[in-house]
């Protein structure tokens, strides 16, 4: 028991501080998720709570995985832990029924789970969370109150102020696909395929066929034999290949920006009315002085266009604006705004807008490569 009582502690503990750590990392992702359940849940009321709620519950999973792993307060903790554990596994038990969000994000971005999976992730930590309950009274306490207390209150205040960091600049990882250095283009596509599936009438058998390659000019074939689906394998799926970028009539320029030759500037704002006004004058400033290097610069946002007219006009913005999705925008980078730089469709660096340096602090690390 005493073995098994180990084991748990390191597999809680270890899993535990892994998940709050990739939280804490990412703050507004997880807050996002909170505001997927507020949706959910008829409770849009509770939106601006959503980032305290994502710190809150990524410093209370890191302090309390350090607590078990070091197995401070055993009678405390087991009791804590036993009831976390029931509460996560009943809720993530309904969303793997009846799938109200398709990823509750329990690890952030760095692993994506579904939520069966999640549901399961959970029942073997119940187990364990379970075993080390029933243990609790048998294990003596190895500190003082003040010791152990004062130690947990400065892990969570040290992982409050860490996850505070992330959110005040861009996660020190980056989980997502807009990351520096990817590639966010194909550069050698390949074709895509096309199967059709088709059904015998009579037996019910089905059978996939690689389009065109299927009997389609068989009149008796065709009377025997229905069509049920169709499949498609691309095998060009790209990081970039959920940004679609439109101009104010609808007109797509996503290829004209992400295969841009050279370098390309993009400012993200998925919500220009509670951008940061000072950086998007700054911003403004950034745009003219790429235009004497041949780069390119626009800005991509979720807000209406009467509304960029009207924000354009009144803080006197220069540069184009373009349109995306909201949920795209918010993967792209954790800023309102951000900046992104491209050079021939990879990402060189981005920027929070707490950080946005000077144009020659940028051309200085990343000599100009204008499009030929």
């Amino acid at each position: 028991m005493k073995l098994l009582h180990l084991i748990s502690r390191i597999v809680v503990g270890f899993i535990f501080i892994f998940s709050g750590l990739v939280k804490g990392i990412d703050p507004l992702g997880t807050a996002y998720r909170f505001e997927d359940y507020f949706l959910v849940w008829g409770t849009p009321w509770m939106m601006p709570a959503a980032l305290a709620l994502s710190i809150f519950m990524s410093t209370v999973e890191f302090t309390l995985g350090v607590v078990v792993l070091l197995n401070l307060k055993p009678k405390v903790n087991a009791w804590l832990l036993l009831l976390l554990m029931i509460f996560f596994t009943g809720l993530t038990l309904n969303d793997a029924i009846y799938d109200p969000v398709p990823d509750c994000g329990c690890f952030g971005d760095a692993i994506i789970l579904t939520n069966w999976q999640t549901f399961y992730k959970n029942v073997v930590l119940l187990l364990f969370a379970l075993l080390l309950f029933i243990w609790r009274n048998k294990t003596r306490d190895k500190y003082n109150n003040v010791t152990s207390y004062g130690l947990a209150a400065l892990v969570a205040a040290m992982f409050a102020g860490f996850s505070l960091w992330n959110y005040n600049h861009l996660p020190l990882i980056d989980f997502r696909e807009w990351k520096k250095g990817n590639k966010m283009y194909v550069e050698n596509p390949q074709p895509i395929k096309y199967y059709l599936i088709y059904r015998n009438k009579a037996t019910g058998e089905t059978k996939e066929y690689l389009s065109p390659n299927y009997p389609y000019n068989d009149s008796v074939w065709m009377q025997e034999w229905e069509f049920v689906e169709q499949r498609v394998d691309n095998p060009n799926v790209s990081p970039g290949s959920t940004l679609q970028i439109l101009d104010e009539e609808g007109n797509d320029f996503t290829e004209t920006f992400i295969r841009h030759p050279g370098c390309q500037y993009i400012a993200v704002s998925w919500d220009l009315e509670s951008a940061d006004t000072a950086a998007l004058k700054a911003l403004n400033e950034f745009a003219f002085k790429t235009e004497n290097d041949g780069c390119g610069f626009i800005a991509l946002t979720a807000t209406l266009p009467e509304k960029v007219a009207s924000i354009k006009q009144k803080l006197e913005l220069d540069f184009e604006f373009f349109y995306a999705d909201d949920i795209v925008l918010k993967t792209m980078i954790r800023a309102n705004p951000g900046l992104i730089l491209l050079d021939n469709g990879k990402v060189i660096d981005k920027w929070h807008y707490n950080d946005l340096p000077d144009y020659e602090q940028v051309v200085r690390k990343y000599p100009p490569n204008p499009a030929q």
